[in-house]
C-alpha cells in the first residue's frame, strides 16, 4: 500500500513538475525575445517583429523547428493543468475498477501526443501566415480585422454543435471512459488519444486566438487556460461556456472601432 501511494505522489509530484517547468521556460522564451508580460515587444522585439520573414536571416520564429519547440512547450503549460479533472476521474477507476498507475500515465502520454500533434499544425499555419503577411515575425495579426475575425469565429464556435459535443465529453471524462474502457498502459494510451482528439475540437479557437495578442502573450497564456480550466470543472463548465462566446463576438465587433482611436 505504501509503495502504491509513493507511486501516485511522485507521478503526480512529475506531472506538476512538468507544468511549472513549462511556464517557467515560456517565461524565458518572452524574455529572450524581449517581451513584456502581455506580450508588446521592447525595442530590440519591434525590430524583430517588423522584420520581413523573406530576408535571409536566421530567425528561430520564421524556422519550423524552433517555433515547434515553442507551441510543444506551450501545449505542456497550457494543457496539463485542464488534465487534473480526468486524471482524477481515472483515479476513481483505480480504485473501484481494475485501473493502474500505468493506465494513468498512458492517458497522460496520449493526451499529450494529440496536443504536440496539433502543436505541429499549428505552427504550419503560423508559418504560412508570417510568409503570408498576416502576422509578424511574433505572430501578431497585422491587421485588426484579422483579429476582430477570429474573435468573432471563435466566439461563434462556442455556440456550435461540434463544441457542445468535444466539451461535453471532456466536461464528463468518466462517462468517455466508462464507454472506452481498456486497462494497462496501452489501453490508457488509446483513451488518451482519444479525449486528447475531443480536447482539441473543443480547445482550437483559444491556441488561435493567440494570433490576435500575439502567441507569446504570457496574459492571453494565463487567461486561456484559466478559462480552459473552468470549462472542464463539473460544476461551473457549462455555465461559462455560451457567456465567452458572446464576450469574444462583442470584443471582436468593437476591436475595429476601438483600434479607430
Amino acid at each position: 500500500m505504501n509503495r502504491i501511494l509513493n507511486l501516485r505522489s511522485i507521478l503526480w509530484l512529475a506531472f506538476f513538475t512538468a507544468i511549472i517547468a513549462a511556464w517557467a521556460m515560456m517565461y524565458m522564451m518572452a524574455v529572450g525575445m524581449d517581451l513584456d508580460w502581455v506580450g508588446r515587444p521592447g525595442e530590440m522585439g519591434a525590430r524583430m517583429a517588423a522584420m520581413d520573414p523573406r530576408m535571409p536571416m536566421d530567425m528561430p520564429m520564421a524556422r519550423f523547428g524552433p517555433l515547434f519547440f515553442m507551441w510543444a512547450i506551450m501545449m505542456l503549460a497550457m494543457m496539463f493543468p485542464t488534465l487534473v479533472p480526468t486524471l482524477r476521474s481515472y483515479e476513481d477507476l483505480i480504485a473501484n475498477a481494475d485501473g493502474s498507475r500505468a493506465g494513468w500515465a498512458g492517458v497522460l502520454l496520449g493526451y499529450f501526443v494529440v496536443w504536440v500533434g496539433f502543436a505541429a499544425v499549428i505552427t504550419g499555419v503560423q508559418l504560412a501566415l508570417l510568409y503570408g503577411g498576416v502576422v509578424d515575425m511574433l505572430g501578431i495579426a497585422k491587421s485588426v480585422w484579422v483579429s476582430a475575425g477570429l474573435l468573432i469565429v471563435v466566439g461563434l464556435f462556442q455556440f456550435s454543435r461540434m463544441k457542445e459535443v468535444c466539451h461535453g465529453v471532456c466536461h464528463a471524462p468518466m462517462m468517455y471512459f466508462l464507454g472506452h474502457w481498456k486497462t494497462g498502459f496501452g489501453g490508457g494510451l488509446r483513451m488518451g488519444l482519444g479525449l486528447g482528439a475531443f480536447c482539441v475540437g473543443c480547445c482550437w479557437g483559444f491556441m488561435a486566438l493567440g494570433f490576435v495578442g500575439g502567441v507569446m502573450s504570457l496574459l492571453w497564456m494565463g487567461l486561456a487556460t484559466l478559462f480552459m480550466v473552468l470549462e472542464k470543472l463539473p460544476q461551473i463548465g457549462h455555465a461559462v461556456t455560451k457567456p465567452a462566446g458572446v464576450a469574444l463576438i462583442l470584443a471582436g465587433l468593437a476591436l475595429p472601432v476601438w483600434g479607430a482611436f
